[in-house]
């Protein structure tokens, strides 16, 4: 049982797709919300597995609204422009359904989300902490993606933004180095040096480098030095 939250500023619209859900008994409604500042605080209170999210509402879009959220539901697009949300927008959404919503495309929406939850492995601990399994959504300029962070190379920082590499991408996102490393799971990311958190599992080779300092080789071609403070850090984790 997937547990789902409607957002839409629209009344009918939010009953029709909530009829249609009742038909689909895996799908549990557990909260709407009429515009993006009342979806932040149901998806807060109620931690959903799923959103049904509006693109264009008044005030904050859909997307707008999840550039607020540290960690992402899993998400499903509804929306009346087609054009608009697939040329502007490139992020691994689940799926898009354009209104009026067709129950086969309901149902083939929901099978996407039955194949995202058997790929992944359910994260356990504590919800403050983001692991390789969870994913986050950024945004920079007219682009976005949501991206898992296993996905993620590593960060650097660029003053009180940090870069984030993944993929063929490094957009900019509004959060430091040290905040991401209070929320950033240790045993998967590490802090390398002032500028640098790596993730663990993409580095491919480790070499000593001068002043008692290790080089990472990442997977893409990056190198990261390791600082001689944690160096030390580094050997005694990966018992080197």
């Amino acid at each position: 049982m997937y547990k789902a939250i409607i957002i839409d500023d629209e009344r009918l619209a939010r009953a029709e797709l909530k009829k249609l859900l009742t038909d689909l008994p895996e799908i549990e409604v557990i909260g709407e919300a009429a515009n993006a500042k009342e979806g932040l605080e149901r998806i807060e209170e109620l931690n959903p597995d799923l959103i049904f999210l509006d693109v264009q509402m008044p005030g904050k879009t859909g997307f707008d609204m999840l550039l607020e959220l540290d960690k992402a539901p899993h998400v499903i697009f509804t929306t009346a422009y087609d054009e608009f949300a697939l040329k502007a927008f490139e992020v691994n959404a689940l799926d898009y359904l354009m209104k009026p919503i067709v129950p086969q495309r309901l149902a083939d929406a929901l099978q996407k989300l039955h194949q995202a939850e058997e790929k992944e492995a359910a994260a356990v601990g504590n919800r403050g902490v983001l692991t390789e399994n969870d994913q986050v959504f950024v945004k920079d300029g007219d682009r976005c993606w949501f991206v898992k962070l296993s996905e993620v190379r590593y960060f650097e920082s660029v003053g009180n933004y940090a870069k984030v590499y993944f993929g063929t991408h490094k957009p900019l996102i509004l959060k430091s180095l040290n905040a991401l490393e209070e929320r950033l799971e240790e045993k998967t990311f590490f802090r390398a040096n002032r500028k640098h958190i790596v993730n663990l599992r993409m580095i491919e080779k480790v070499e000593s480098y001068f002043n008692g300092g290790l080089l990472l080789d990442l997977k893409g071609g990056d190198k990261i030095e390791v600082s001689r403070r944690q160096a030390v850090r580094f050997k005694e984790m990966m018992s080197l």
